[in-house]
Parts: structure tokens; C-alpha cells; sequence
């Protein structure tokens, strides 16, 4: 029994991993006071360049493909970075505009992949009787990270203070724009990053819509853990249980299939109501969603 529950619980994690890294993608964003719908796409495109440059060749380096995945969701999020503190666009809009371009194009770039094997996918590490991902470690230490980042270094007071109070921020003498630009691109780094994982561990193959909806739940899960990154460990192995008890139960029950698979998007409504009437959408940084422009009140 006790092996049971424990296969469970490292399956959810390895569920879990892709919306812990994007997850915290987007607390980094909105600690900065900047709102990124688009994590679908930023993921999208991550999964996408990290498969093509793994399967690029048979001894193709897959940190080569890690980091491809990283350059390539920062990349995209630099569009969002452009329009929302550039141009300061809204934010919502430019983020839609992000997911559907992302989705778009690893759609469209991704059909020459369809169906072909990854032969060099990065191994998992053996504990005891069971398997755990390089990438799903990686985000753990990364969420611990981050926490440390945003509570304990001056620069991660920095970016908060942008997030909260941009104006009392700019007085002090920190360059808003910029903290906010790389914020946008380190969250779309982890994004990516997400998406390799997909790509490069948790797949065999390319498939069309890899992502699958995760970057979705990925942004709804922020608010439900209140823009804490090791909150965000626990609630990515939530949805992590819910998404392996998906599987398990599909073909064993009488319930058709197709509420199994909206179970996971149906959850994510209840939890986000469920936090607005607990009022947890009041620990959003107070400057979130709002463009600055110097001076202006």
C-alpha cells in the first residue's frame, strides 16, 4: 500500500513539473507587476525548440536543447515585455495575443515533427525502486530558489517593490522598466523551460498540442497559491494527483472519458472561487496589471 501511494505521488510530480515551472514563470512576472496570460504559448514554443534541437541530430546535446528552450520562451515573452512596458499595452490583451501566437506557430513549425521519435530523451534518475525527472528536481531547487530570491536578497525586495509600489520604487532610484523587462523574460525562461520538459522527458514523440491546456492552469495556479513559489509546490502536486487520477480512472469506470479529462480545467474554477471568497486575491501585488508611466498618479 505504502508502495502505492508513493508511485502516486511521484507520478503527480512528474505531472506536477511542467505547471511548478511555469508557475513560477509567472510568479516572477507578477511580483513584478506584470500580468502574462501567454504561458500556453511560451510553453508551446520551449517544447518545441528543445525537440528540434535534440532531434536535430543523434548526439545532439541536450543542455544545447534545455537551453533552446529557454532562449525560446524568453524570446517570445519579449514581445510581451515590448507592448507592456514599452508601449504599455494592456496587459491581458498582449498575453492572449502571446498564448495564441505561441500555440500558433509551434502548431504550424511543429508538423514537420509529427509523430517522430526522440531517441536521445533526457534519462530519469533511479531512487530505490522508483524514477524520478532531472527536470522535476530542478524545479523543486528552483521553487526553494525563488523563495529565497523574493524574501531574502536585496534584488528580490527590488522586484517585489516594483510589483507593489513602482512610483516609491522609481524615487529610490530603481529603473522600473528594466526590472519589469527581465522579469517578463526570466518568467518566460521558466516557461520554456517547462516546456522542455515535456519534450525532452516526459514524451516519446511530438505530438500536436503537447501543451495541452497546462499553461492555462499554470496561471490559474498562481493566484490559488497567492504568489508564493514553495505554495506553488504544493499546489502543482495537487493538480499533479488530479491529473494522474485522470488516467487511472479512464477505462475503469462507466463515466465517459471526456469528464475525466475536464476535471482537471472544472478544479481549477472551484479553487480560483474558492480563493476569492477566502479574499486571496487581495495578496496580489498591488501594482499588478498596471502599466507605469513616471509621474503620473
Amino acid at each position: 500500500m505504502d508502495n502505492v501511494v508513493v508511485e502516486a505521488l511521484v507520478r503527480a510530480l512528474a505531472v506536477g513539473t511542467p505547471l511548478l515551472l511555469a508557475s513560477l514563470g509567472a510568479v516572477v512576472n507578477e511580483r513584478a507587476g506584470i500580468v502574462n496570460l501567454g504561458m500556453e504559448g511560451v510553453m508551446a514554443v520551449g517544447a518545441l525548440a528543445a525537440f528540434a534541437v535534440a532531434s536535430s541530430a543523434p548526439d545532439a546535446s541536450l543542455w544545447a536543447a534545455v537551453g533552446a528552450s529557454m532562449l525560446a520562451g524568453a524570446a517570445l515573452c519579449a514581445l510581451h515585455a515590448l507592448a507592456t512596458v514599452t508601449l504599455r499595452a494592456n496587459q491581458f490583451v498582449s498575453g492572449l495575443a502571446l498564448a495564441l501566437i505561441g500555440t500558433g506557430a509551434a502548431g504550424l513549425l511543429g508538423k514537420k515533427y509529427e509523430g517522430l521519435p526522440l531517441f536521445n530523451k533526457v534519462p530519469d534518475w533511479t531512487l530505490g525502486s522508483f524514477t524520478i525527472s532531472p527536470f522535476t528536481v530542478g524545479a523543486l531547487l528552483l521553487a526553494g530558489l525563488l523563495a529565497f530570491y523574493l524574501n531574502s536578497t536585496r534584488a528580490g525586495l527590488t522586484l517585489r517593490s516594483v510589483g507593489e509600489n513602482p512610483a516609491a520604487a522609481d524615487v529610490l532610484g530603481v529603473n522600473v522598466g528594466l526590472v519589469r523587462a527581465l522579469a517578463v523574460l526570466g518568467g518566460g525562461a521558466l516557461g520554456g523551460l517547462g516546456g522542455a520538459f515535456l519534450a525532452l522527458s516526459y514524451r516519446s514523440s511530438w505530438t500536436d498540442n503537447m501543451v495541452g491546456g497546462l499553461g492555462w492552469i499554470a496561471v490559474a495556479l498562481v493566484i490559488f497559491v497567492a504568489w508564493n513559489p514553495l505554495r506553488a509546490v504544493a499546489g502543482a502536486l495537487f493538480f499533479g494527483v488530479l491529473y494522474y487520477l485522470q488516467f487511472r480512472l479512464q477505462g475503469n469506470s462507466p463515466i465517459p472519458t471526456e469528464v475525466f479529462s475536464a476535471m482537471p480545467f472544472v478544479l481549477v474554477l472551484i479553487v480560483l472561487a474558492l480563493a476569492g471568497r477566502r479574499g486571496q486575491a487581495g495578496s496580489a501585488p498591488a501594482g499588478l496589471g498596471r502599466a507605469y508611466v513616471r509621474g503620473e498618479r
